[in-house]
């Protein structure tokens, strides 16, 4: 049974409050996510339903309309107008983030900072036509663990610069189809060449496997890319999540033999590393109430083995791998965070712009849940082109 006026409106209601007010993670972190992320970056969409569901209630009943269910909806309405205008500062965020931090050099690429509407219209609509995806590309055996997909233009390109994209999931769920997307088809349609993988998952598979695969992906990638008219020469890491933590450990620990068992020769370096709201902390090395419950409850129990020891853990940790070697990092988090704490982030960078000498640009986008640029919304458009200018600008 449908549920009344009311009932609806109340709902809505306290979406937009989880969304505006997250409160603390733990014990809530989980549904806080979900609850918060999906009304942030789907507010437009949300507002429209409000107004059109208020608009035939209000038709339908006349002066015997819900008062007190209008009330909820017009505060509804305003939550939701203030989550749009929160997410139109991610277009401010990312620019003056990258301008304090690249200099006056970046200032002359050329930068689109609109809003796309039409393409947020149908957030959920994958397909493009300019984009050419080849499926299920084994990089290495073993299954479907171990597959990747590629992105190209539908023109044949040469010499494109690559992406490679590691999704998420708590190194215990995800798959290649579900992250990166925005970002992948974006680069693509500009000509680029994008590679999404899977990897092998725990608790089925501990530590180092994740990280192992990732590099049996980049090996293959040198190899490889060129068949599909990529640069092997210019391979930049993107991920979010867990997917954050292993580009950022792959752009820190680049042709580590270690990390390399049976193809310690190969060429598992990178040119720039961009890791959306990524684990840092995994030996909880700073101390953060956080990163040790993290560890304890996950870390320990799913995703190391029992005979793991602290020196496995620091060699794990992108927070504690961190030297002047380092490629450009384009580091992104969003400040309401209820799985990884921005304070990771702020650590990470502060530990990295102390010690690398190459460019790190940070971005802390107001609002912002986990999972932000999943699928299309006006927060991921913006920050789907800021990093498309960072990677130009370290091309250059």
């Amino acid at each position: 049974m449908k549920p009344d006026f009311l009932t609806r409106r109340a709902v809505q209601l306290g979406l937009a409050a989880l969304a505006l007010r997250p409160p603390k993670p733990r014990p809530t972190s989980i549904p806080v996510f979900f609850a918060g992320w999906l009304t942030g970056e789907l507010a437009p969409h949300l507002l429209a339903l409000t107004a059109a569901d208020t608009v035939q209630h209000v038709v339908r009943h006349g002066k015997r309309s819900d008062r007190a269910g209008l009330a909820l909806a017009a505060l509804s309405a305003a939550g939701f107008a203030s989550l749009i205008a929160t997410s139109q500062k991610a277009r401010g965020e990312v620019e003056s983030a990258l301008r304090e931090t690249l200099g006056p050099d970046y200032a002359t690429l050329p930068a689109d900072l609109s809003t796309p509407w039409g393409q947020l219209l149908m957030p959920f609509r994958m397909h493009d036509p300019e984009v050419v995806r080849d499926r299920n590309v084994a990089y290495a055996p073993g299954g479907k663990r171990f597959l990747l997909d590629v992105f190209r233009p539908r023109s044949p390109v040469r010499d494109a610069p690559v992406l490679l994209q590691i999704h998420g999931g708590a190194w215990t769920i995800g798959n290649k189809e579900e992250q990166g997307q925005p970002l992948m088809r974006h680069l693509t349609r500009r000509g680029w060449v994008c590679v999404a993988i899977n990897y092998p998952l725990s608790p089925a598979n501990r530590w180092p496997a994740h990280i192992v695969a990732a590099k049996q992906a980049l090996a293959w990638i040198r190899e490889h890319i060129a068949e599909y008219g990529g640069d092997p020469g210019f391979v930049a890491v993107t991920g979010g999540s867990a997917g954050g933590h292993l580009a950022a450990l792959l752009a820190l620990s680049q042709n580590d033999p270690a990390l390399q068992p049976g193809f310690e020769e190969a060429d598992t370096s990178v040119q720039a590393c961009v890791p959306h709201y990524g684990v840092y902390d995994i030996a909880a090395s700073s101390g953060a109430a956080e990163s040790r419950h993290r560890l304890e409850t996950l870390m320990a129990r799913r995703v190391f083995a029992p005979e793991h020891r602290l020196d496995d853990y620091l060699a794990a940790s992108p927070m504690d791998r961190i030297s002047e070697d380092a490629p450009p990092f384009f580091v992104i988090h969003g400040k309401h965070d209820s799985l990884v704490p921005v304070e990771e982030a702020q650590e990470f960078v502060a530990r990295l712009r102390a010690k690398s000498r190459q460019a790190v640009v940070y971005a802390e986008l107001a609002g912002a849940q986990h999972a932000f640029d999943v699928f299309p919304s006006i927060r991921s458009a913006h920050v789907v082109r800021g990093v498309e200018r960072f990677l130009e600008w370290v091309r250059r």
